[in-house]
């Protein structure tokens, strides 16, 4: 870890939405900072909030008020567009519905990103991606022809074939049965170490969680020690 370099921070973070019931918020002045190479897991009940704070430091929302810099840039100077761009520089997602698209086989959902990023060697990265989460013999296999726990792992070398910064991971063996999600979750830290990735994680398992160097707990959209 670079205990010099500070990988997310957010600062007074507050985000609330109009319902049907009045202004309801979601999160309230929240403030953290992740060390570049670090784990952290956000912990808390449903509804506390977890997802939204993920989304808004991953720049996938706006806050309502309050500050995010990710990857040294301040996410509110930048456009949709710009998001989406830094997006693709630095960040990696591996999600609870594994995202992957339907129509496109394990190796060629890997090679997207690679390919919208602009990188070199598209195919080649991606075959080594899959190779290293065990999937060399299904590159050519649609999600619908892979069980819930190989889809994860092609999501896992999607993300983390561009060599992310970050990889922001929600709920990833929130899909999966006990031992296969044991599985997914001893991939994901063994890659996390060995690309020096910032890891930030969304779970509810207290177990996951402190395998993480530090922990955020949300209780009704604040963040508490």
């Amino acid at each position: 870890m670079n205990s010099e370099r500070v990988a997310i921070e957010a600062i007074a973070l507050s985000r609330h939405v109009t319902s049907s019931e009045g202004l309801l918020t979601i999160l309230n002045d929240v403030s953290c900072r992740v060390l570049a190479g670090a784990s952290v897991a956000i912990l808390g009940a449903s509804g506390s909030g977890k997802s939204t704070l993920l989304g808004l430091l991953a720049g996938l929302d706006v806050p309502t008020s309050g500050l995010v810099r990710v990857c040294d840039q301040d996410l509110g100077q930048l456009t949709e567009d710009g998001r989406a761009a830094l997006r693709g520089r630095c960040m990696g997602f591996v999600f609870q519905s594994f995202q992957l698209l339907p129509a496109l086989t394990a190796l060629e959902n890997v090679m997207l990103p690679l390919e919208l990023a602009g990188q070199d060697h598209a195919r080649d990265r991606a075959m080594a991606a899959l190779s290293r989460v065990g999937l060399e013999s299904r590159l050519q296999h649609t999600p619908r022809q892979l069980s819930g726990g190989e889809q994860q792992r092609v999501a896992l070398a999607r993300a983390f074939a561009p060599r992310p910064a970050i990889l922001f991971a929600d709920e990833p063996t929130g899909n999966l049965d006990a031992v296969t999600g044991q599985r997914i979750i001893d991939l994901l830290f063994e890659l996390n170490a060995e690309f020096s990735t910032t890891l930030l994680l969304v779970t509810h398992d207290a177990v996951l969680a402190a395998r993480c160097d530090s922990r955020l707990r949300l209780e009704a959209g604040r963040l508490v020690a």
